[in-house]
């Protein structure tokens, strides 16, 4: 496992992609508990791939029920240095049509439990740089991608991120609007700061399933209309990762890779040695 893996965060379809072998079932205990499942691991184009399906298997959890330090923490301790996150949105913009594909560069957090959403605390404070939220590198490789694969995409957008699970009012929909957010979902937020601080350099697939509920002459969003985009999208997720996957590079050197350089606050000497072993594959280089 000494070779820097991928990780892709999506719907469990992801998983029946043509040529991807040695598949093995990892189940990684964590300090946080249970990830939302198993990791399914395995080589494709040439690569250590490992998936995990956000929300479980057949789809089981809850937004708000995610494990995100679990996830992103048994991911790092499988030495996953690049995240793919695919996630589905609701549109807040005319243009940002369903079935479109946008890499966002910004969020807005309006979630709750944010003190889940770090690994830091109990005896060693962190505080990762934040400003641009999703890898440069990795978001430019799937504008590239996209590009050449002809295929509708956004490039740059803020995603707003609320708790769920009920999709949003006309008046949340409208306030996000005139916030400029571009796409609203209920998930990516925790990943991406989780990540920064795992130092795994992510980027975001947002796949868009509807207009939220804003557009008062469209259908306003339902469970059974993201479903049929959803299907639609998961195809082409798996096209797109293919194309992505030989243009990583072998070695994790990207800014990303040592955002604790700077980040961490308490002096060494006053680490607990419980709060390290938890943080184990996060702060391996500094031990």
């Amino acid at each position: 496992m000494d070779e820097p893996g991928i990780g892709i965060i999506g719907g469990s379809g992801l998983y029946q992609i043509e040529g991807f072998g040695h598949a093995r079932e990892i189940r990684v205990e964590t300090p946080y508990g249970a990830p939302s499942d198993a990791i399914m691991e395995g080589e494709f184009h040439g690569r250590r791939v490992c998936f995990l399906p956000r929300h479980g298997r057949g789809h089981r959890l809850l937004p708000t029920e995610l494990n995100h330090r679990a996830n992103l923490w048994a991911l790092r301790s499988r030495n996953v240095r690049w995240v793919l996150a695919f996630t589905a949105v609701g549109s807040l913009r005319e243009d940002f049509r369903p079935r479109d594909l946008v890499i966002p560069d910004q969020f807005y957090d309006r979630t709750s439990r944010r003190e889940e959403h770090t690994f830091f605390g109990e005896g060693i404070v962190a505080h990762v740089a934040f400003g641009d939220p999703l890898s440069r590198p990795l978001r430019a490789i799937l504008r590239e991608v996209l590009a050449e694969m002809g295929l509708p995409f956004h490039f740059g957008g803020t995603y707003v991120n609320m708790d769920g699970p009920a999709f949003s009012t006309r008046a949340e929909s409208e306030i996000n609007r005139r916030l400029g957010c571009d796409v609203v979902g209920m998930t990516n937020v925790p990943e991406a700061k989780l990540a920064r601080e795992a130092e795994m350099a992510l980027a975001t697939v947002a796949m868009v399933t509807d207009y939220d509920c804003w557009k008062v002459e469209e259908e306003p969003v339902t469970a059974e209309m993201v479903a049929g985009h959803l299907r639609h999208n998961a195809e082409t997720a798996k096209r797109l990762i293919a194309a992505v996957l030989p243009r990583l590079p072998l070695t994790p050197d990207w800014p990303e890779h040592r955002a604790l350089d700077h980040a961490i606050l308490t002096e060494r000497a006053l680490w607990p040695e419980e709060t390290v072993r938890r943080l184990g594959p996060i702060l391996q280089r500094f031990r």
